[in-house]
């Protein structure tokens, strides 16, 4: 009488099969889930980039910009390694919404995780590592810390006329041209103008205390000389000096030109950068920067209205006309002792040095030659 009940049997430990096999394949698939889950939010995010050396990659994203395609140009510039995964990791972090507008500097290498910070507005602040050059003016300054997208040029540029602040660290001038110190810097994004000027400020009063440091006796023999003359004639030679080997001699050359009966008209620096700085500090003083486009005219050299003109002005220009570095203001406080009063350039940042007009016409003539 059990035979007939075999097949029932049969099919119910079928039935029991499968459903451990459905179970398993199950657990299986949540377990490879949970792995890919746990892979994506623990270790990829801290996982190596594509190797790079401190090299800045700047991508703008434009209004209206998706994650995907960012992602996409991202892997194509080297930042990222793979953009479907790096896509899938923003969207699950529900970042792809809160994307960052404009130009975005990435340093290679990052990580993933880096990546979005830099990408997204929703994990706080960036840090944005800035050089700032020798020789830059404080406007040029201002345009690179907005193109950074660290604080508005207007408001920077507000900041350093800031007579308190200047006050504060001992800057006798109307503003902090000069005294804004060349360097590397790291800001937060969207950083208080005023902050980056102290910043600047304080850098440029270290460095200053340590070159009175090394050069005490030589700025003993500076006599009359304030330290806002130093500053003013070695912004004036930052702009000249291409080399670091000429500065000294450079400096040798104005000093020349400040204290020698020899040097006619006397103690006209006759640097072409100053005039150029008039145009650009203070364009409504001159007629003849109306029309300025970056290059000096004749019209521009013969402008006495210019106050920056130091070919109809005699003495320093009233103020620094860029942010000099440390070796600059060191070549100012111990030049170089020579006979040479004028200077011309002869290709690959090298200048020809004459210690007459007559020899100085003809070096003029020789490098401006085909």
């Amino acid at each position: 009488m059990e035979g007939p009940n075999e097949p029932i049997e049969l099919e119910s430990d079928l039935g029991r099969g499968l459903a451990r096999l459905v179970s398993l394949v199950t657990l299986i698939a949540v377990l490879g889930l949970l792995g890919a889950l746990g892979w994506l939010f623990v270790i990829y995010p801290d996982s190596d980039g594509p190797e790079g050396h401190d090299e800045d990659v700047v991508v703008e994203v434009t209004e209206g910009m998706t994650l995907r395609p960012l992602a996409i140009e991202l892997e194509k510039r080297g930042v990222l390694e793979d953009a479907r995964v790096w896509s899938i990791y923003m969207r699950m972090r529900g970042l792809d919404r809160h994307l960052r507008q404009g130009k975005i500097r990435f340093r290679i290498p990052m990580t993933p995780e880096q990546v979005a910070r830099y990408a997204t507005t929703r994990l706080g602040r960036i840090q944005i590592r800035i050089l700032i050059p020798e020789g830059f003016s404080r406007f040029e300054i201002a345009e690179r810390l907005e193109e950074y997208g660290i604080c508005p040029a207007r408001e920077f540029l507000e900041a350093t006329e800031d007579s308190s602040l200047l006050a504060s660290y001992g800057v006798e001038a109307h503003d902090a041209e000069g005294y804004l110190f060349p360097d590397t810097y790291e800001f937060d994004d969207r950083s208080k103008p005023r902050r980056v000027v102290e910043r600047m400020l304080a850098n440029w009063s270290r460095r200053y205390e340590e070159l009175q440091e090394e050069y005490a006796d030589q700025l003993l023999r500076l006599d009359g000389w304030t330290t806002h003359d130093i500053i003013t004639l070695a912004s004036v030679v930052e702009k000249e000096a291409a080399l670091p080997s000429e500065r000294a001699r450079i400096a040798g050359v104005f000093w020349n030109r400040l204290t020698s009966r020899r040097f006619l008209p006397r103690r006209r620096l006759q640097a072409d950068p100053t005039v150029q700085y008039g145009c650009i500090a203070v364009p409504e003083a001159a007629p003849s920067c109306k029309d300025y486009d970056g290059q000096i005219t004749r019209a521009m050299l013969d402008d006495p209205e210019n106050p920056y003109n130091t070919y109809r002005h005699s003495g320093l220009p009233p103020g620094p006309i860029s942010n000099p570095g440390k070796a600059a203001i060191a070549a100012v406080i111990d030049p170089e002792k020579h006979d040479y009063f004028y200077f011309v350039a002869r290709g690959s940042g090298r200048h020809h040095f004459s210690k007459t007009l007559r020899q100085h016409n003809i070096a003029v003539r020789r490098n401006s030659s085909p």
